[in-house]
């Protein structure tokens, strides 16, 4: 089981980077550009890992998830999703989506980080 959580762990982060990687990509495609769906297999990613591996807490006994900051995070993610699904199949991504989904990953990193 051990092998299941650090797998959910691995993905975990690769939907992370991701969402970084996101970041980076959208700027880099200038203002006319449409939203990159990377950014919902992203977000997807970091939901479902995120939730599963709350889910098999139970069952390894490795961590003890703060339940409240899991709520934020999931928060969080849910947000970046919503944002960005609105937006994906238009023509031109609207000038406030990258700083305001840049804003949420940082903060979900950030929250993920320093919330002890």
């Amino acid at each position: 089981m051990e092998f299941v959580r650090l797998l959910l762990v691995f993905l975990h982060l690769l939907g992370m980077g991701m969402l970084v990687a996101m970041i980076m990509l959208q700027a880099r495609a200038g203002k006319d550009a449409p939203v990159n769906k990377g950014w919902l297999h992203g977000a997807a990613l970091q939901l479902l890992t995120g939730v599963a591996l709350v889910g098999i807490d139970p069952l390894v006994d490795a961590v003890k998830y703060d339940h409240v900051k899991i709520g934020v995070k999931l928060l969080v993610v849910v947000a970046i999703a919503v944002v960005v699904a609105i937006n994906v199949n238009k023509p031109k991504a609207p000038s406030w989506l990258l700083p305001t989904a840049a804003s949420l990953v940082v903060l979900n990193i950030g929250v993920a980080v320093f919330w002890t």
